[in-house]
């Protein structure tokens, strides 16, 4: 019989060297892409790829390293990449808006490697990450039938196909993902001899989800002591993001980044710049619009009528419209309606970004968000090309940047939970992992034009954490102008770099 085909997935790691002029000097520096394998009853069942960059010439032991993710769930790492920690970095015109195509990546001034060594993670169905192919170890695999089988596996690996498709989905689940990327730091601390290296964590979105939730777990499950554990645009708890007819939070969370959307776009009675109209929007949420919605119909009518003029004021809509959706004011409406005597619709995610509506005529917004189906083209063109021709990674696997297979399938509480409804938070993991750990250092920052993960639900939980004092100066929220990806804006992406190089030097001190 001929010799058994090795599986093509995964292909072997690519270790290069660069270097980089940064406004600091230069800056020379290793990039390493591979996978690294996870493990089930010491078996591998799954590869996740990730690209690491450290620093030459500077001792490992000491120089920080901060492992990144983005959210989603189902969001390849490439964002914070390509974005704005990596050396390489996606061109956006200086305020964030989206240039023309085609894509262009440019040396990153802002990248963090001056001060710390990056580990990028792509979590399981996203970027190059998948199952490990499945392979019969019995005898049969020398006969034909089992050729057959192991040639059919390698040529779904060949094209990127999930070989296991129901064992991805046991990855697609809050705790299972949480323990994959704490199974790989802890693998990647060993293999890498960075056990005594000053520890960090970085996420995005969902990522700050799961940096809230390991904050906690990796010091108590995986034994991994943190300086540092930076959130970026996060959610920590859903029920903030959206409100119903019975619950209150949801919509006051959002207001702020609206007041500061209309104070952008010149939407006021009054010249004022978004900061101090999201500030002004903050008092009133907490004095006003949250006892306004929890009266509901006990409120007379003439003081509910004095509130809807307040609050049309406040975010730059009709009197009329606010009446009608009666001072519950839903995203998609304000993306809508702020704009709409020009037949112009807000981005979501950067309520800053104007689009043409597409269908101004029609009752409802049919239109696709302008922040985030835009983006696309740009950040696909540039992981592939980075990974791929800089990095020289050779692998016919498709780059999935946003997996919405994973989205879809993604589960907040396990099949052993005995509950099934609702989903879980992360705030209290948050709380816990900083009491074990009272010297670890927390950094939370949003984009003010942010309307899906706004800024105000974070400042909205820190103060309900009830922190002690001896560890509440360890959380720092700081917010920039911009949105759900504010380092897009140029002045925001710098302010924010001289901030984050100021907090690993407090972290590590």
């Amino acid at each position: 019989m001929p010799d058994t085909p090795q599986p093509s997935f995964p292909r072997p790691g690519q270790t290069t060297e660069h270097s980089l002029s940064t406004p600091q000097g230069d800056l020379a520096y290793t990039a390493t892409a591979g996978w690294q394998p996870l493990y089930e009853n010491d078996k591998p069942i799954a590869q996740l790829f990730h690209v690491a960059y450290t620093v030459s010439g500077q001792e490992p032991a000491t120089r920080p390293i901060t492992f990144v993710f983005n959210g989603g769930p189902g969001a390849a790492s490439a964002y914070l990449h390509m974005g704005a920690l990596g050396p390489k970095r996606v061109a956006f015109n200086p305020d964030g808006s989206l240039p023309r195509p085609p894509v262009t990546v440019v040396d990153n001034g802002e990248t963090w490697l001056g001060f710390t060594d990056l580990v990028f993670i792509d979590p399981l169905g996203t970027g190059f990450s998948r199952t490990q192919p499945n392979q019969d170890k019995s005898d049969q695999d020398k006969s034909d039938k089992g050729e057959k089988t192991r040639n059919q596996t390698d040529k779904s690996a060949e094209n990127g196909e999930k070989p296991d498709p129901e064992q991805a989905k046991k990855f697609w689940e809050v705790e299972r993902d949480l323990n994959a990327l704490g199974e790989f730091i802890q693998g990647y601390l060993s293999r890498n001899h960075r056990w005594l290296s000053p520890v960090f964590i970085a996420g995005e979105s969902y990522g700050g989800f799961r940096v809230a939730k390991l904050a906690r777990k990796l010091q108590q499950d995986y034994g991994v002591g943190l300086c540092g554990a930076i959130l970026i645009s996060p959610v920590m708890e859903f029920e903030l993001l959206w409100g119903s007819d019975y619950t209150l939070s949801g919509w006051a969370t959002a207001l702020p980044s609206m007041a500061a959307a209309a104070a952008h776009h010149g939407r006021l009675a009054e010249d004022t710049s978004p900061e101090a109209q999201a500030a002004q929007a903050e008092t009133f949420v907490r004095e006003t619009y949250l006892p306004f919605l929890a009266m509901g119909t006990l409120m007379a009518e003439p003081d509910r009528q004095r509130v809807y003029g307040q609050l049309a004021d406040l975010v730059g809509l009709p009197l009329e419209v606010v009446q009608r959706h009666r001072g519950r004011i839903d995203i998609s409406i304000f993306a809508r309606e702020l704009l709409r005597d020009q037949e112009r619709i807000l981005g979501l995610y950067d309520a800053s970004v104007v689009a043409i509506d597409p269908f101004p005529d029609r009752l409802l917004s049919e239109g696709t968000d302008p922040t985030l189906e835009g983006l696309d083209r740009l950040f696909t063109g540039a992981i592939n090309s980075h990974l791929r021709t800089t990095l020289g990674v050779e692998t016919p696997l498709t780059y999935n940047l946003l997996s919405m297979d994973v989205f879809r399938a993604w589960r907040f509480l396990a099949d052993t939970s005995p509950f099934k409804q609702g989903f879980v938070g992360s705030a209290d993991d948050l709380r816990i992992g900083m009491t074990l750990n009272p010297h670890m250092q927390v950094y939370i920052s949003h984009g003010i034009f942010d309307l899906v993960t706004p800024y105000f639900s974070s400042n909205f939980l820190a103060n309900l954490m009830h922190l002690n004092p001896a560890i509440a100066a360890n959380l720092t929220l700081r917010h920039f102008r911009g949105g759900h990806m504010f380092y897009t804006w140029e002045s925001s992406r710098q302010q924010w770099q001289a901030e984050m190089k100021e907090f690993y030097q407090q972290a590590v001190a």
